[in-house]
């Protein structure tokens, strides 16, 4: 415990004293009935009384321009923003963006400004955070992530200038000027079916029943996104058994899946997405993997009813497996699932710009933006002049027997989709 160990007046409300941990005077003064406490960094008491009387008169004009503030280190104030960002999700209502929020501040804002006071962090000092980035990341960061960052970071000065720590005119302005969005990594159809067959093969070598669990939820994790388009993450992640609705006709039948979780919700709304057909076959495994699921229970789960954070550690190492991981337009994630679907979607050409920009709750603007190396490919026909015949194989037409099978599988489904609220 630090005490005062010699002190000196100076004047009425002002005099230096040391403190027993220190050979350096401090100034200690009142204004407007509060005592305020500041280094003078001089050891010498001579020098000490000097800058004294520098700090008072320092405070004192910026008091009677109200400017005077208790500022905070930059740290401190960051964990109150975290603390508070965090309580909100916790509790149900916090934005999704908020997770992203936290993760900027603990990676990049805390360790760069740590202790700087919060009203010492001017121009100059985020230019250097900024060059301090790139170095950390290894490029210019993109204009998405300026945004987080900044939002991030102006939530740190708005607690500030709350507790009057900091006034609004040192906030410092943040620049947003990143990198244009570039082409998103994705996998060809041939890529696809080559990470699959390689999680496959490592479900048969899977030495623990945990490890093998994981690879299968996650070839099923694989399949439902490729064929819906959904986020993975929050979007995928929070879908229940309830989400999914069939409506069948004969031996056809249609999958809805309602979004209720993600990036876009909280401005939009409830998304329904339409899956594609081939959805069918992934949604039969999973049913047989959990045959007492409920409306309510998450449908990316292990067998135990746990959910697991392991699916990108998972798939990961999967493309390394097989050589995937990295691409021409970046490394691959679990992400590309979305961004695969998306460049299938728009080389089939059958669809609509705005229509698939719905589907995968985004804009046309963004589509345009990112999968623009797509669009010749959808009108090789019509730029080329050219026109092939159609060289796609046919497929055989089923039997009668084999659609009978069908058509009874889906009646149960649908018995089962009426009787316990989920197919």
């Amino acid at each position: 415990m630090t005490t005062q160990t010699e002190r000196h007046d100076i004047q009425d409300g002002l005099y230096v004293y040391k403190q027993n941990n220190s050979l350096r005077w401090y100034a200690r003064f009142v204004l407007y009935g509060k005592w305020y406490s500041k280094a003078t960094k001089e050891k010498e008491l001579d020098k000490a009384i000097a800058r004294a009387h520098i700090i008072f008169m320092e405070h004192k004009v910026k008091a009677e321009n109200n400017l005077l503030v208790d500022s905070k280190r930059f740290k401190d104030v960051a964990d109150r923003v975290i603390k508070n960002l965090q309580a909100d999700l916790d509790n149900g209502f916090g934005k999704v963006t908020y997770r992203d929020y936290i993760q900027a501040l603990n990676k990049y804002h805390i360790p760069f400004f740590d202790r700087t006071y919060i009203t010492n962090i001017d121009q100059d000092k985020i230019r250097e955070f900024n060059n301090e980035r790139i170095k950390q990341l290894k490029r210019v960061p993109a204009k998405s992530t300026l945004l987080t960052h900044n939002s991030a970071m102006n939530l740190v000065f708005k607690e500030a200038i709350e507790n009057k720590w900091m006034i609004a005119a040192q906030v410092p302005s943040l620049n947003a000027q990143g990198e244009s969005g570039k082409r998103r990594a994705a996998f060809s159809q041939e890529e696809y079916d080559k990470v699959y067959d390689t999680i496959l093969d490592l479900v048969g070598n899977s030495r623990k029943e945990k490890t093998k669990q994981i690879r299968e939820l996650l070839l099923s994790y694989m399949e439902f996104c490729v064929n819906t388009g959904i986020r993975p993450g929050t979007e995928m992640e929070g879908i229940t058994w309830g989400d999914i609705e069939m409506a069948r006709q004969d031996h056809n039948v249609r999958f809805k899946v309602k979004v209720r979780k993600g990036k876009t919700t909280k401005h939009t709304g409830t998304r329904t997405v339409i899956a594609r057909d081939q959805i069918w076959d992934c949604l039969e495994e999973l049913r047989e993997r959990f045959p007492n699921r409920k409306p309510n229970d998450k449908l990316f789960r292990l067998e135990d009813g746990e959910t697991t954070n392991e699916l990108g550690v998972a798939f990961r190492k999967a493309l390394e497996e097989c050589d995937l991981k990295d691409s021409p337009d970046g490394p691959r994630t679990l992400y590309s699932l979305r961004h695969s679907y998306i460049t299938w979607q728009l080389l089939r050409r059958d669809l609509r710009l705005d229509i698939l920009a719905k589907q995968c709750g985004t804009s046309v603007a963004m589509i345009e933006q990112h999968y623009s190396h797509v669009v010749p490919s959808m009108f090789e026909e019509e730029l080329s002049g050219v026109k092939f015949k159609n060289q796609i194989k046919k497929e055989k037409p089923m039997t009668s027997k084999a659609l009978a099978i069908i058509e009874n599988r889906f009646q149960s489904w649908e018995a089962e989709y009426k009787k316990r609220g989920c197919i």
